[in-house]
């Protein structure tokens, strides 16, 4: 078990880079969006391909960042019945859903994303918009989003099982202790103090 507990640390570690790296493109499509609105405004010009990086951004963020945010536990989930239950009880509903609901969602989006790619890539397929982009890289992003997600569902069920075994301690408790508010609430407090001192 102690070998599939470092197997699982090595899978929350890439889970986490590729979050907070991936989570920029955000601040990317922001600048993007802006940029082209003053282009459009300023000298009444614009390209598709300002409005489909956008949607490329987005995608890379939602898709890559599955994994992270089940390693985070921020997925929804549906608790209302769930907490009347013990937390073994909880524990093997979440095994439950990981092994006959996740893997097989992910096996099937992979196999059936991946084809799609290929042909894509193969055929150097592009948007159909005049000025659009290249297609097979936001195509290539389902399956490497996927096996990311997949990937953190074996980590997470590595952790559950420790965790009934006594282990660990609770896989499903929030990790991160502070919202990003709170932190930039806290920043900003801190600022203000320096200032005044």
């Amino acid at each position: 078990m102690n070998a599939l507990l470092k197997l699982s640390g090595a899978i929350d570690r890439i889970n986490e880079f590729v979050g907070k790296w991936v989570a920029w493109l955000i601040l990317a499509a922001v600048v993007v969006s802006a940029t082209n609105a003053v282009i459009r405004k300023a000298f009444n010009a614009s390209s598709n391909a300002f409005l489909e990086i956008q949607w490329y951004f987005f995608a890379a963020v939602f898709l890559l960042c599955a994994g992270y945010t089940l390693l985070r536990n921020e997925h929804v989930k549906i608790d209302v019945i769930l907490h009347m239950y013990s937390k073994r009880k909880q524990i093997w509903v979440d095994i439950i859903g990981i092994i006959f609901f996740l893997f097989p969602f992910v096996v099937a989006v992979v196999v059936l994303s991946w084809p799609l790619f290929v042909d894509a890539f193969k055929t150097g397929e592009m948007s159909q918009n005049a000025g659009g982009l290249v297609r097979w890289p936001v195509f290539m992003l389902v399956p490497i989003g996927f096996t990311l997600l997949g990937i953190q569902g074996v980590s997470e069920l590595i952790k559950r099982f420790a965790f009934l075994k006594g282990m660990i301690e609770d896989p499903t408790r929030k990790k991160q202790q502070k919202t990003a508010e709170q932190e930039l609430a806290e920043a900003i407090l801190a600022q203000t103090q320096g200032a005044q001192k």
